[in-house]
């Protein structure tokens, strides 16, 4: 993921991109293409 929006910034100089690209770089507790957070949504979904 990390490198598509690397080549759609490099094309486009979208700084928004350039945002999201860093913020993916900083995401803590990927798992399996999900992060955490997903993991536990959908955990809590399932319990309702």
């Amino acid at each position: 993921m990390l490198d598509l929006t690397w080549k759609v910034f490099s094309q486009t100089g979208n700084i928004e991109t350039y945002l999201l690209m860093k913020e993916l770089e900083n995401e803590p507790n990927t798992v399996e293409g999900k992060t955490a957070q997903q993991e536990d949504m959908s955990s809590i979904n399932l319990n309702l």
